[in-house]
């Protein structure tokens, strides 16, 4: 699967409506609150952006998640598209995404075509509204991580995202529901995936769902 077919069919994919992410909560038995309902809250979340960026490497379309590092904070040691919050100086949500990618990752973001934003996720732990902007390049640059912001980079094959067997449970006390919940993940080459990016990986995997040969 090389990035110009993924790029093509994706392309195609977005014209229809966005799948979103109720067939992946069903698999936790819960549903996440309405997102208009959580932009009129007072105080409104906190607009965020991440990109979702598949790339060609070693003849194969990739995409790059990083592992955030151990800190006091909700979202510690979690894996995540690279992304953060709307600054001042943002024209956009599109330019949050592709100006956080070049932070944290180091990489440059030219020849990166942005297709469209994926559904967006309310994430009541740290108030964030975000929305996952899908791109896609021919190639990424050096990349130079900002310790700070990213413990580790993963390229992982999109062949893997795609696959049947990364979807396992585990149980997990959830402060949203205010108990054990049996909580649905990926494993992206060993690294457990959940929460918002696990939702927005399971809305990629449908929209690439009639690329019948993703190995």
């Amino acid at each position: 699967m090389t990035v110009d077919e993924v790029a093509l069919h994706l392309r195609q994919a977005m014209r229809s409506p966005l799948p979103g992410h109720d067939g992946f909560l069903r698999l936790a038995g819960y549903k996440r609150g309405d997102i208009e309902a959580a932009r009129l809250k007072d105080p409104p979340p906190r607009e965020s952006a991440v990109l979702v960026l598949i790339y060609q490497k070693d003849d194969a379309a990739h995409t790059l998640l990083m592992v955030r590092p151990t800190y006091d904070g909700v979202h510690s040691g979690q894996v995540a598209f690279p992304g953060g919050r709307m600054e001042e100086g943002d024209a956009s949500l599109q330019a949050t995404a592709l100006r956080e990618f070049c932070e944290e990752t180091g990489a440059a973001i030219d020849g990166i075509e942005v297709i469209g934003a994926l559904t967006p996720l309310y994430i009541p732990p740290s108030r964030s509204m975000v929305t996952p902007y899908l791109a896609v390049t021919d190639a990424i640059g050096p990349m130079d991580p900002d310790p700070r912001e990213v413990a580790q980079l993963i390229e992982a094959p999109l062949a893997w995202l795609l696959r049947d067997d990364i979807l396992a449970h585990r149980q997990q006390y959830m402060p949203i529901v205010k108990r054990e919940v049996s909580v649905p993940y990926f494993d992206v080459m060993g690294h457990v995936v959940w929460g918002a990016t696990a939702m927005m990986i399971a809305e990629l995997r449908e929209l690439l769902s009639a690329l019948t040969d993703p190995a």
